[in-house]
């Protein structure tokens, strides 16, 4: 049997441009190439998926839950393998389960959890996101206030030992709560460090991005907002080149017209990019769940604590591409951009990640014309069919 394999009959987009009469060609888990139809080897095997597009897979880096499961409730393996299963039905083929602000105990759990996951290769798994608890209490989101405390060296370590074990390591931290010197040393140790749920102001965000920052976690939302002499949280992840945005487009975090503002303030070479912020919701019937001891409350569309606090999003990746195509109205190839290749920079995985060209992995989505996901592929393999 040979090893390599044509995907064909859909139109192609690898990320820059779209690629029509051809078929995607893959070998060892690979992109080989997108050759024309005429130009397949005879020897490969077929698989067609005529009327469909072929665009890069989705690659979510907030991702709380899915399938009925949160990763700060089931913190292992098979927590994170329902996870990853749960959003590849809605294309994201890359993820970092995401611990909310919790203990200790439960943080090491996860670690352990995810450098379990990689051993074992879960599908569609990244790495981790640590979001909290080094957090502003004046911006605590639906993060609870008894756990949230200041960083300290040990966990600058335990943090740097875990990135050791992982492929990516994501850590969300507010400035009031950890030093530049612990972010200097988490940057060094290949951890990406992204400002959050904090109250800070511009200054003290660009220290912190001197300093080895370079992210912003769901940009808008649980941080200082954009004013006239305080450009606050908002003004520095626009302003400040080297952080990259991620940004919840559910229609409930972030207003739509906000978002068409910060497109075009954006300045590079960072980039906005998509996160769910999913829960557990994503793939089931649930009205409700528990995090940390706090019931969350499902309601059309919204995900809130009983004061009416949003707690994460009950949306998938797939929904998000369709809201800032048909809302925010932007294209749709950028929307797939900020979907799988602006992730991809945001973590140094362009070699790898966010584009069908040759060497990235061949982590693909089919979609139909209404971004409904018709099958989902990791390194080569299905792992999804409508």
């Amino acid at each position: 049997m040979t090893a390599l394999t044509a995907i064909t009959g859909a139109r192609i987009f690898d990320g820059d441009l779209w690629h029509e009469d051809s078929a995607l060609l893959i070998e060892g888990g690979k992109v080989a190439a997108i050759a024309a139809l005429r130009d397949v080897p005879a020897e490969a095997r077929t698989v067609p998926m005529d009327g469909l597009s072929l665009v890069p897979g989705f690659i979510d880096l907030q991702v709380n839950g899915g399938g009925g499961v949160l990763l700060n409730e089931q913190p292992d393996v098979e927590g994170i393998r329902t996870i990853c299963a749960a959003h590849a039905r809605f294309g994201t083929t890359a993820l970092l389960p995401t611990l909310i602000t919790d203990n200790r105990a439960v943080t090491a759990k996860a670690v352990a959890a995810g450098l379990a996951a990689r051993e074992a290769a879960v599908p569609g798994f990244l790495g981790l996101h640590l979001e909290g608890p080094h957090l502003s209490i004046a911006r605590k989101g639906a993060h609870d206030p008894a756990l949230i405390r200041p960083m300290e060296e040990a966990d600058v370590e335990r943090t740097v030992a875990a990135r050791k074990g992982l492929e990516a390591l994501l850590m969300t931290l507010a400035p009031e709560n950890a030093t530049n010197a612990q972010i200097a040393a988490l940057h060094a140790a290949g951890v990406t460090v992204s400002l959050g749920h904090s109250d800070c102001g511009y200054d003290t965000a660009s220290s912190a991005v001197d300093a080895g920052a370079r992210m912003m976690t769901h940009l808008f939302n649980a941080m200082s907002q954009l004013g006239n002499r305080e450009p606050g949280m908002v003004g520095a992840a626009l302003d400040l080149g080297h952080l990259h945005a991620g940004l919840i487009a559910d229609g409930f975090h972030v207003h739509p017209a906000s978002i068409r503002a910060a497109l075009r303030a954006k300045r590079g070479p960072g980039r906005i990019f998509l996160v769910t912020d999913a829960m557990s919701t994503i793939g089931t019937d649930m009205t409700s769940f528990f995090l940390n001891g706090r019931e969350i409350f499902r309601k059309d569309g919204r995900l809130t604590l009983a004061d009416g606090t949003l707690a994460g999003a009950d949306i998938d990746m797939a929904s998000c591409i369709r809201y800032m195509r048909d809302v925010v109205g932007i294209d749709l190839e950028e929307a797939l951009r900020m979907a799988s290749l602006y992730p991809a920079e945001a973590i140094g995985m362009t070699g790898r990640k966010g584009r069908l060209t040759h060497g990235h992995d061949a982590d693909f989505t089919a979609i139909d014309v209404g971004v409904n996901v018709a099958a989902t592929w990791i390194g080569g393999t299905p792992v999804f069919a409508a």
